[in-house]
């Protein structure tokens, strides 16, 4: 069973969501939040496996609280809700450690399956839409360069070392997912089958201690392994 909390300040926003997951017999609202900082007390009460977070709210927005929860309990996946597919606000949610977004008309099909997504660890955003925000977005942001939120702790020599620590394999993986590439494209550019890739993918995000491969992406751009523009999408 994945624990969900809804976290939006419009009441029917999260009553409509809340409707959609009851009818899964693997999803459960365990409860419901207004604003962040309401949402950090649940999420210290209730350990859910999802926050589906509202981005714009009072008290605190869910950019900060998503910031709070990563840092808090790194086993707690957020999810946003944004307006556009390329916000600036999304992209703020990812370098704050958002495990994907979801645009608040998302299908109900749609919603379940990105909540299912980021409760196994995948992410419910590509790195190729990740890629495009950092090419839009980055520049305007603060922070938008090495010693973002992944980059915090690992000044260059430690990100040298991380790196490093990737076998030939694993950083041509590493290299091609900073670059938006998919599994299946990763395995015809590299001509190896797509459970190679996935294993791979595994280990790169095991020794940089990564949350997922849209964490990749962020990750290489903010420690100035890739740069805006590169990449080839």
């Amino acid at each position: 069973m994945t624990k969900v909390l809804l976290v939006d300040d419009q009441a029917l926003m999260r009553m409509g969501f809340a409707m959609v997951l009851a009818a899964e017999e693997d999803l459960q609202v365990v409860g419901e939040a207004a604003d962040g900082a309401t949402a950090l007390a649940q999420v210290a009460a209730l350990r859910p496996d999802v926050v589906l977070m509202d981005v714009r709210m009072p008290a605190m927005d869910g950019i900060e609280a998503t910031r709070r929860i990563v840092a808090d309990w790194p086993a707690t996946k957020v999810l946003l809700l944004t307006t556009f597919d390329l916000d600036e606000y999304a992209f703020a949610g990812l370098k704050a450690g958002a495990s994907g977004f979801l645009l608040k008309d998302v299908r109900p099909a749609q919603l379940v399956e990105a909540i299912r997504s980021v409760a196994s660890g995948e992410a419910a955003v590509s790195p190729r839409i990740t890629k495009r925000m950092l090419d839009l977005f980055a520049a305007r942001l603060p922070g938008g360069h090495a010693g973002g939120t992944l980059g915090q702790g690992a000044r260059a020599d430690g990100i040298v070392q991380d790196v490093g620590a990737l076998t030939a394999k694993e950083r041509e993986v590493f290299d091609l997912l900073a670059a938006g590439l998919t599994n299946a494209e990763i395995a015809e550019r590299l001509v190896v089958s797509d459970t190679t890739v996935k294993t791979h993918v595994g280990a790169v995000l095991k020794k940089l201690g990564l949350r997922d491969r849209v964490h990749v992406v962020v990750f290489a751009y903010e420690t100035g392994l890739i740069v805006p523009g590169e990449g080839g999408l």
